[in-house]
C-alpha cells in the first residue's frame, strides 16, 4: 500500500489510527503519532519489524499491511512552563536590546576623528592569527621592554580583549595615547577645530602592520604573523624597447598589499588591480646614457591567507591644497580569484586546488538554485491548493536535480594532491581564490575630513544566530543573504546583508570602499 491504516497501541492501554504514508521517511510518520499522542518524536519508541522505527526509516520497506498492530513506548513530556521574562519581539527592542539578543560585537568610540582607526581596527580584529599572536605576545612577558612598538602591541591585545568582553563601545584611549608616541603624524591637531586632525585609514593600517611586524615574532630566525598570514612575494621585471639588447632587471621583494589604480576606464576590482602591476615609468638607462620608458610588470609568486586590497582613492588637488575624492565606482566581488595576477610557476601548482574549489561551488550553487526553485512551487502549490507531489513534474527541476547529482559525483570522486611547496608553507593560498572578509569605507569628499566605516563579515557559527530578520525588516520576511554583516559605526553596530556590502562600491556620496580584507577560500 502507498497509503492505508495501522494501529498504534500506547503502552497505557490506548489505541489509535493513523494513516500511514509509505513513500514519507519515519520522521513523518512520528510527527502524526505526536498529533494524536501529543508524544514529542523524540521521546516515542514506535516497534517494528526488525527492530525500532527511526527518524531516517524507509516506511516502504516495513511490509506494513491494512490495520496493522504497532506498539509505541512512550510518555507525554512535562508541559513547558510560562516564562520568568515575557518574550519580546525585534521590532520593540531597543538597539542596545537588538545587539546583546544577536550577541552583536562592541564597537569602539570615537575619541575625536578617530574613526580611522577604529575602522581599520575591526577588520584586523576579523585576522584570528593576528589575536592568537598577541595572545602568545603576552604570555612571553616581553611587553615591559623599552622598544615602544611592544608597548604598542601591549595596548591592542588589552584593547581586542576588552572588545571581546564588552557589550557597549569602548574607548581606545590607551591604545590612541602609545600610537601617536610612536607615529606623531596621528596625533596633529587642527587649528581651526582645535582637535585631532582626520587622519588615512590606509596608512594606519600599513604603518600598524609594519610595527606589529617587528615586535609579533617568536624568534628573530622565524617569520611573524603578519609575514606569514598577511604578506605576499612580488616578482616585478624591468623592460625598455628604447635599448632592446639592454638586459631585463627581476626583483623579487614581499608585499602587504594589491593596489587598485583608479581610472577612466576601471570599472570592477581586477581592472584596477592589473593597471596597478602593469605600468610604464621613465628612469635612467645605463646603457643609454639618459632616460628612458620601462615597462614595469609585476607578479605574484607568493599569495598569502589574508590579501588587503587598497584603492587609490585620493589624489593631491593643488588648486585647492587639499587630497580630493575620486567617487568613481569600482566593483568589487565577494568572491576573488587572483590567479591571473600570479606567475606561471605559482599558477601551475594552485591549479588542482583551485579546480577543486570550483567544483564545490558548483555543486553549492545548482543546490542553492534548486532549492529556490522547490521554495516557489511550494508556493505555488500552496495557492493552488495542492501539495508539492500534486504538482506537475516540472521538467526544469528534474534536469537540476540530475545536474546536482552529477555534481556531487564529480565532487565525492575528485581526488587532488596539492602541491608539497604550498603544503609546506604555512600562511599562504593554495588556490587564489579569496572571500570578502572585512571592508574599511570612506565618505565625504577628501583625505582631510569625512567618515571612515567597518564593514565586518559574521561568521556562521560564530557569535551570535544569524538574525530571521533584520531590525530594519523587523516583522518582515528574512531578507535573501548568504551572509550577514556586522556594520561599525565607530560604537553604533548594526546588521546588514551582501546586498548592502556590493552597495559600497562607489558612484556617489555614499560610503565607498576604500581598504577590502581577503580571506583564502578553505579547502575542507
Amino acid at each position: 500500500m502507498v497509503k492505508g491504516t495501522v494501529q498504534i497501541h500506547q503502552t497505557n492501554g490506548k489505541k489509535y489510527e493513523v494513516d500511514a504514508d509509505i513513500t514519507q521517511p519515519g520522521e513523518t510518520f512520528k510527527m502524526q503519532v505526536y498529533s494524536l499522542t501529543s508524544v514529542a518524536p523524540d521521546r516515542q519508541k514506535i516497534l517494528v519489524k526488525g527492530g525500532q522505527l527511526k527518524d531516517d526509516t524507509d516506511m516502504s520497506k516495513l511490509g506494513l499491511k491494512e490495520n496493522q498492530m504497532l506498539m509505541m513506548i512512550g510518555t507525554v513530556g512535562e508541559l513547558p512552563k510560562m516564562p520568568v521574562t515575557q518574550a519580546k519581539f525585534v521590532e520593540d527592542m531597543t538597539e542596545n536590546e537588538v545587539a546583546r539578543a544577536l550577541a552583536i560585537p562592541a564597537g569602539l568610540e570615537n575619541l575625536g576623528n578617530t574613526c580611522y582607526a577604529n575602522a581599520s581596527l575591526q577588520c584586523l580584529k576579523a585576522v584570528p592569527h593576528l589575536k592568537e599572536a598577541l595572545d602568545e605576545f603576552r604570555a612571553g612577558g616581553v611587553a615591559g621592554t623599552s622598544d615602544p612598538r611592544r608597548n604598542l602591541a601591549t595596548s591592542l591585545r588589552g584593547l581586542f580583549d576588552q572588545l571581546s568582553e564588552s557589550s557597549e563601545g569602548v574607548p581606545p584611549m590607551v591604545f590612541l595615547s602609545v600610537l601617536r608616541q610612536i607615529f606623531p603624524k596621528f596625533g596633529e591637531m587642527d587649528p581651526q577645530s582645535g582637535g585631532y586632525r582626520q587622519q588615512d585609514a590606509e596608512e594606519f593600517w600599513s604603518e600598524l602592520l609594519t610595527a606589529l611586524d617587528r615586535v609579533l615574532k617568536k624568534d628573530e630566525n622565524e617569520p611573524s604573523v603578519v609575514e606569514k598570514y598577511m604578506s605576499g612575494t612580488m616578482v616585478t621585471t624591468w623592460k625598455t624597447d628604447e635599448a632592446p639588447e639592454e638586459p631585463e632587471v627581476v626583483q623579487q621583494e614581499p608585499f602587504r598589499k594589491l593596489d587598485c589604480r583608479i581610472d577612466k576606464t576601471a570599472n570592477y576590482l581586477s581592472q584596477g588591480i592589473q593597471k596597478g602591476l602593469e605600468q610604464v615609468v621613465e628612469k635612467n638607462s645605463a646603457s643609454l646614457g639618459r632616460n628612458a620608458e620601462y615597462k614595469v610588470v609585476s607578479r605574484i609568486a607568493r599569495l598569502p591567507e589574508y590579501l588587503t586590497v587598497a584603492y587609490s582613492r585620493f589624489f593631491w588637488k593643488a588648486s585647492e591644497s587639499v587630497d580630493a575624492k575620486i567617487v568613481k565606482s569600482v566593483r568589487f566581488p565577494l568572491e576573488l580569484d587572483v590567479s591571473e595576477f600570479c606567475t606561471p610557476e605559482l599558477q601551475k601548482k594552485m591549479q588542482p586546488a583551485k579546480q577543486y574549489l570550483r567544483e564545490i561551488e558548483d555543486k553549492i550553487a545548482l543546490e542553492r538554485k534548486m532549492s529556490k526553485r522547490a521554495k516557489l512551487d511550494e508556493e505555488r502549490g500552496s495557492e493552488k491548493g495542492k501539495k508539492p507531489e500534486e504538482m506537475d513534474v516540472d521538467v526544469e527541476a528534474k534536469k537540476e536535480e540530475e545536474a546536482v547529482e552529477a555534481a556531487a559525483k564529480t565532487v565525492a570522486e575528485s581526488h587532488f594532491e596539492l602541491d608539497p611547496e604550498l603544503k609546506a608553507d604555512v600562511g599562504c593560498n593554495p588556490s587564489g581564490i579569496y572571500e570578502l572578509v572585512g571592508v574599511v569605507t570612506h565618505i565625504g569628499r577628501s583625505a582631510n575630513s569625512g567618515h571612515y566605516m567597518a564593514w565586518v563579515r559574521k561568521e556562521k557559527g560564530v557569535g551570535g544566530p544569524d538574525p530571521a530578520a533584520a531590525p530594519a525588516t523587523a516583522g518582515g520576511k528574512a531578507p535573501d543573504t548568504q551572509h550577514w554583516w556586522y556594520k561599525f559605526d565607530d560604537d553604533n553596530v548594526s546588521m546588514v546583508t551582501d546586498d548592502e556590502i556590493l552597495k559600497l562600491c562607489g558612484g556617489g556620496d555614499w560610503h565607498t570602499a576604500y581598504v577590502t580584507l581577503y580571506r583564502a577560500k578553505k579547502l575542507d
